[in-house]
């Protein structure tokens, strides 16, 4: 029933690169942006422009991204022969991929609390910058490394 994916896997897993650098590039940049927002939005002309850059990067680049990652990650899952579901690798994977999409959610709430007035110090969204990071070394691993 699956078979029809067999011919695409090469393109799929090309897609689902150039997908996951979408994605992460702007997981990697939007809490960079709740950084300054949160420090230097006092002022009603920064903090508008922070908003509307944090809501082009979600909305036109980051929620694309997260989708197409998503689809094509489920066509190279599907694809007959390509995940042996008995080793460790792809739980780990997929757990990653879980806590990444819940960041992205995550941030999609932070931009409306720092819209509100109502977001974190600074100092969090540094901190949370990191999150992508460590999911994506848990990821890059267990494609690479197949544990």
């Amino acid at each position: 029933m699956t078979d029809w994916l067999v011919p695409i896997y090469p393109y799929a897993k090309a897609f689902h690169v150039m997908a996951v650098i979408s994605w992460m590039a702007g997981l990697f940049y939007l809490p960079r942006l709740f950084v300054y927002h949160a420090e230097r939005g006092q002022a009603p002309e920064p903090s508008g422009s922070f908003a509307v850059m944090e809501d082009k990067l979600l909305r036109l680049i980051m929620n694309p991204a997260m989708i197409a990652t998503w689809l094509s990650g489920l066509c190279l899952v599907l694809t007959p022969g390509i995940v042996d579901w008995s080793m460790v690798w792809p739980w780990t994977k997929a757990a990653c991929v879980m806590a990444m999409t819940w960041f992205h959610m995550w941030c999609a709430g932070q931009r409306r609390a720092l819209l509100a007035s109502q977001g974190h110090p600074g100092r969090r969204y540094r901190m949370m910058n990191e999150v992508p990071t460590l999911l994506m070394v848990g990821i890059v691993l267990s494609v690479i490394v197949k544990f």
